[in-house]
């Protein structure tokens, strides 16, 4: 009886463990076709695009003309997306990791009236879409001149409610309130404190934070789309949109399809990077603050 049992067990896990691996390999799939699909299309022209299959290459493979070509268009200005994209995505990761690094700190460490109800609010906002603020904030911004500006771009994205809710979680389980006490004790102001202490200890749950506002902003296409007009300050998602709806135009009167597929491989690239880079940091944030 004990065999049988234990045979069935055993058959019953086999059977579990391969359904587990089959879904798996679909999401996998999912995941990997869109890129695959973009780096096969990328070494196409543009005629290539419409007569061949898509999901293998062509006779001829066309990548270093289609990178050349992209970046020969309009003056070079694909580089200047680039640019703007890399600059809005740093400035915004950092500055989002550092207030939501201080508001979870100040969350996790500080009993003042009104906490819990403001903890509540930031989960609120968690729940409300992006695009449902972009106008209430393209107005605001409007009234200070601010439209049409890098500052129309990175200061909203400097707010990442869901980081703060990360680093008070974070906090409230890497930083001990017996070593915040003690460091008091011993006089260390508040200031010394939180970079002396709290940051290095929160380092992982920031790296954290910053890759994941740094991808947010990247892919952000509605609120630059909303808040600039001046092509020089184009992210690359507004970008290679513009020039989407140029080869859409009139019965694609203009082939940029394969310049918009290879802008999009490259604009890819970055935050690949960023993950790859930063994998030690945001993966053991992760893990850490799973565990309690």
């Amino acid at each position: 009886m004990t065999i049988g049992m234990t045979r069935g067990r055993s058959g019953h896990f086999v059977k579990e463990k391969t359904i587990a691996y089959a879904v798996l390999g679909l999401f996998l799939i999912y995941t990997l076709l869109p890129l695959y699909y973009l780096v096969i299309s990328s070494t196409k022209t543009n005629t290539q695009l419409f007569s061949t299959f898509g999901l293998w290459f062509a006779d001829d493979l066309n990548l270093v003309r289609n990178i050349e070509a992209l970046f020969e268009r309009q003056n070079g200005v694909f580089g200047r997306w680039l640019a703007n994209s890399a600059l809005y995505s740093v400035a915004g990761g950092v500055g989002a990791a550092a207030v939501a690094t201080a508001a979870g700190y100040a969350l996790s460490k500080f009993n003042f009236r009104g906490r819990n109800l403001t903890f509540a609010i930031i989960l609120g906002t968690v729940m409300v879409p992006n695009t449902a603020l972009v106008i209430p904030l393209f107005l605001l911004f409007a009234n200070f001149g601010l439209t049409d500006t890098i500052w129309a771009i990175i200061l909203p994205s400097t707010v990442f409610p869901l980081g703060v809710y990360l680093m008070k979680i974070y906090i409230d389980q890497a930083v001990p309130d017996e070593l915040i006490d003690a460091a008091r004790i011993d006089g260390a102001s508040e200031v010394s404190i939180f970079f002396g202490i709290v940051v290095r200890l929160a380092m992982p749950g920031i790296v954290t934070v910053m890759l994941l506002a740094f991808t947010s902003t990247w892919n952000n296409y509605f609120l630059p789309l909303v808040m600039v007009t001046d092509p020089r300050l184009m992210p690359v998602t507004v970008g290679l949109a513009q020039w989407n709806e140029l080869a859409s135009a009139g019965s694609g009167g203009q082939a940029l399809f394969s310049l918009v597929i290879t802008g999009a491989l490259i604009g890819v690239l970055p935050v690949v990077a960023m993950f790859l880079l930063l994998q030690r940091f945001w993966q053991g944030g992760l893990a850490s603050g799973a565990v309690k």
